[in-house]
């Protein structure tokens, strides 16, 4: 079970190492790579989670193929096999984890849907009613479903610093206003597709962030797509109103951090063995309920 922490492909141009991802210029395209490193509270941690870029990588491709009709997305090619010849002898690391997609320009903020009410959105409803700008009912409990989901958009935060939640208002005004009109209506549709089959596998999907991007002039879904690093996935059958919930993401790992009263600035603690072990372990079962398959590992 050897984890990738980093990727280093030396034939090709590095373009941005993320909390995740390692991208690389592929001739006229990117060559992505999710890695196993792993990030909470915009920090990323020194102790990868085994296999975690793998689950992330595939399970993204599983939604890409599923809301293909819906939104046009960034993918070219996921089969390593038919990968450029000079990157045959990475096969080995890049299998699985790994795709060649289209260059796109992203936007410049985070396209979050929440349907449930939790995390920060709790935090913010707790002191003044309203998330983004969005004034909810009275009287919510912690994790209760929202009548209707919501859109609450963010700012993109360089490595280390923190995302902003910002109202629609200011979404229009950093990205305009038809664009971000259009990625509020897709995000929305897109959630509540996708909410709607998880559910009928057991998972409730109570928030996630979307990346979106121009090809040319086409909006397209770009990144990763509903997957355990952009998503908080809660198991259906102990799902519980009034309190946090057990879940199939790194809420784990934020948990863990909360409990040790880390002040969530670098440089980041050692997880322990325990939590990678579980975390890992968490992922797994995230793909393997939404896919009905296992892992490719």
């Amino acid at each position: 079970m050897e984890a990738v922490y980093k990727t280093d492909i030396r034939e090709l141009e590095l373009i941005h190492r993320g909390k995740v991802r390692d991208l690389y210029r592929c001739e006229d395209n990117i060559l992505m790579v999710a890695t196993d490193r792993i990030s909470a509270f915009d920090v990323v941690f020194n102790e990868p989670v085994p296999d975690k870029g793998k689950v992330l990588n595939q399970i993204s491709l599983f939604w890409f193929d599923r809301l293909k009709d819906m939104v046009p997305n960034h993918l070219i090619e996921w089969d390593v096999d038919k990968f450029p010849g000079k990157l045959a002898p990475y096969k080995d690391i890049l299998r699985g984890r790994s795709v060649i997609v289209k260059d796109a320009k992203p936007l410049a903020i985070e396209c979050i849907v929440r349907g449930y009410i939790t995390g920060s959105g709790w935090k913010e409803y707790q002191r003044t009613g309203a998330v983004c700008g969005i004034k909810l009912p009275e009287g919510l409990k912690e994790s209760e479903r929202l009548p209707e989901p919501i859109f609450t958009p963010s700012t993109k935060a360089e490595i280390g610093e923190h995302d902003e939640n910002i109202d629609f208002e200011r979404a229009c005004q950093i990205v305009g206003r038809e664009t971000a009109e259009k990625v509020r209506d897709l995000s929305l549709a897109i959630y509540k597709d996708a909410a709607e089959y998880a559910l009928s596998k057991g998972i409730i999907i109570a928030d996630t962030k979307f990346e979106f991007g121009f090809i040319d002039s086409t909006l397209c879904l770009i990144d990763e797509v509903l997957t355990p690093d952009s998503s908080r996935f809660w198991p259906l059958d102990s799902y519980e109103p009034g309190r946090s919930q057990p879940s199939f993401d790194k809420q784990f790992v934020r948990d863990y951090l909360e409990s040790i009263g880390w002040d969530k600035r670098p440089p980041a603690p050692k997880l322990p063995d325990d939590i990678i072990k579980k975390t890992r372990q968490r992922y797994l079962e995230a793909y393997r309920r939404i896919t009905g398959k296992e892992v490719l590992l």
